[in-house]
């Protein structure tokens, strides 16, 4: 085979700095849109983002040739540096993140879900959704990592 032929799509979810309500509604939507952008920039394909005041998902689509701890310092480093000069200097994200794969077949579902955060956020908490991810994917974790 003379080329190379991949469906690698990412769920990514990750918060800001000790969960701080940082990502105030009137700038989000440029936020997220500059993370669009920063997706396409390193290379990547934004399917879906969306998030609320203290987190984010992504659903991207990367190639084989992707890292994606190197993908998600990249993103993680240029978002804050452009969320600290534009909007709210004491800005910052958390140091890890959550990526769990997609199945071609479930993207549209994970694009509605994303859609829908801050509907799904007046029912659920952040963390009690993070669990609830890790679970599903078989993700074992230590609670003291998600306070």
């Amino acid at each position: 085979m003379g080329a190379t032929y991949a469906s690698l799509h990412f769920h990514i979810v990750f918060s800001t700095k000790d969960r701080r309500s940082f990502i105030a509604p009137a700038w989000r939507a440029n936020l997220l849109t500059y993370m669009g952008g920063t997706v396409c920039g390193l290379d990547g394909v934004p399917n879906a983002i969306g998030g609320i005041e203290d987190h984010v998902h992504l659903l991207v689509g990367l190639k084989p040739v992707h890292r994606l701890s190197d993908f998600m310092r990249e993103l993680k480093k240029a978002t804050s540096i452009w969320s600290i000069e534009q909007h709210e200097p004491q800005f910052g994200w958390q140091d890890g993140y959550s990526a769990f794969s997609v199945s071609p077949s479930h993207c549209e579902a994970v694009r509605r879900y994303i859609a829908t955060q801050e509907e799904h956020h007046r029912k659920t908490s952040f963390i009690d959704e993070l669990k609830r991810l890790l679970a599903k994917n078989g993700v074992k974790h230590d609670e003291k990592y998600l306070l």
